[in-house]
C-alpha cells in the first residue's frame, strides 16, 4: 500500500485519547438509549483496566447516576480486585452491588469439578492447603507447535510443582472454571434487566480475536466500547479518563485461579505492549522481514510469532460465531 504508514513501535498510538473517547462516548449514547432504548449502564468491575476504562466511559456516556458497578468476587478471588473496584467506583462517583458468586458456583459443581481433574494429575492436591493454576508453555511460541498447557501446584510453603496436562484434565479444568466467567454474565443481566439498564462489554481487541475470553461469559454484552482497542490504547485512554493509579499500575491477571496468575502466562506468551505492536504489524500485513527491523528480532521468528497469532485465531473462530439457525427455510 502507497499510502500505509512505515511500520514502527509508535504506530499504534493514538493520536487523540481526547477524539476516541467523544468518538466511544457518542456511540454508546447512540447504541444504548436510541438502539437498545435502555436507561443506563451495568459494569462488571474488577479493578482491571479494562473493566475500569469502560466504567469510566459509561459515566462520560450516562452521568454517574446511570452507571451501576457490579463487583462479582468468588473464593478464589484476590482481594485486590475489590479494594480496587471500589476505589475506582469513589472516583468516579458511581453506586455499586456486591454479589459474592461462591454459593452459585458451589451449586454448578465448578469447584468439585475443577479439584476431580486437578487430583487426577497430582492426588496429593488438597484445595485447603494447596493454590493451583493452569498456564501455557512459552517455548512454544516461535516452533509453529501447538501449545501445551501446565497445571501448577503450590503449597502452604510456597513450593510449586509443574505437569504438562493431557487434553482430557485441561479441558475439564477449563470447563469448570467457565462456570465463573457464566455466572457473572448472569448476574449482570439480572440486574440491567430488573433496572432498565444495559450491560457493557469489557473486553479488549486482543480478547475477542484471539478468543480470550468465555462465549456466553464475559464474552457477552450489549456493547463492547473497548473490543477495537489494543490494550496499549486501553492504558491510554485510563490515563485521559483518570483511571486510579494503582490500576494502571496493576499486572493485567485473570484472577481465576486461587495461585495468581498473569495474562501473560495463562495465555498471551508476550507481554502485552510487544504483542500489541507485533499484532498490529500481523493484521495490518507488515512484512515480517520490516517489522523484525524495527523490533530488533529475526523476519524467521517473526514469521513464526505471525503463525502463532493466525493458528489462535482460527482455533478460536467457534468462540465468535453465533448461533447457526439457518437449516430449513421454505
Amino acid at each position: 500500500m502507497k499510502d500505509r504508514k512505515p511500520f514502527s513501535k509508535e504506530i499504534i498510538l493514538l493520536d487523540s485519547p481526547e477524539k476516541t473517547t467523544e468518538a466511544i462516548v457518542e456511540k454508546l449514547r447512540r447504541d444504548v438509549l436510541v438502539n437498545f432504548k435502555r436507561q443506563g449502564a451495568i459494569v462488571g468491575i474488577s479493578g482491571g483496566i479494562d473493566s475500569s476504562v469502560c466504567l469510566a466511559l459509561a459515566v462520560r456516556a450516562f452521568g454517574t447516576d446511570k452507571v451501576t458497578g457490579i463487583i462479582m468476587p468468588e473464593k478464589d478471588s484476590s482481594p485486590d480486585s475489590e479494594e480496587l473496584a471500589l476505589e475506582l467506583a469513589g472516583v468516579f462517583g458511581v453506586r455499586t452491588i456486591k454479589e459474592v458468586i461462591t454459593g452459585a458456583l458451589d451449586g454448578f459443581g465448578c469447584y468439585r469439578r475443577r479439584d476431580e481433574a486437578v487430583k487426577r494429575v497430582f492426588p496429593e492436591y488438597d484445595p485447603a492447603s494447596y493454590k493451583m493454576k493452569i498456564g501455557i508453555r512459552q517455548s512454544g511460541l516461535y516452533n509453529n507447535l501447538p501449545p501445551l498447557f501446565t497445571l501448577s501446584i503450590i503449597d502452604s510453603k510456597g513450593v510449586q510443582q509443574d505437569k504438562i496436562l493431557n487434553a482430557r484434565d485441561y479441558l475439564q479444568i477449563v470447563a469448570a472454571s467457565n462456570f465463573k466467567q457464566r455466572s457473572r454474565m448472569s448476574i449482570l443481566y439480572y440486574h440491567a434487566e430488573a433496572m432498565h439498564y444495559a450491560v457493557i462489554g469489557t473486553p479488549n481487541k486482543h480478547e475477542q480475536e484471539q478468543g480470550f475470553f468465555v462465549k456466553y461469559g464475559d464474552g457477552a454484552a450489549d456493547v463492547m466500547p473497548i473490543g477495537n482497542l489494543y490494550k496499549t490504547q486501553v492504558y491510554q485512554l485510563a490515563e485521559y479518563l483518570g483511571v486510579p493509579q494503582s490500576i494502571i499500575d496493576r499486572t493485567p491477571t485473570t484472577d481465576t485461579y486461587s495461585a495468581t496468575q498473569t495474562q501473560e502466562e495463562f495465555f498471551y506468551q508476550l507481554p502485552v505492549r510487544l504483542m500489541d505492536i507485533y499484532w498490529y504489524g500481523f493484521e495490518n500485513n507488515y512484512p515480517p522481514e520490516e517489522v523484525a527491523e524495527v523490533m530488533g528480532e529475526t523476519a524467521e521468528r517473526v514469521e513464526a510469532l505471525f503463525r502463532n497469532f493466525e493458528r489462535k485465531r482460527k482455533t478460536t473462530d467457534y468462540l465468535r460465531m453465533p448461533p447457526l439457525r439457518d437449516y430449513y427455510s421454505e
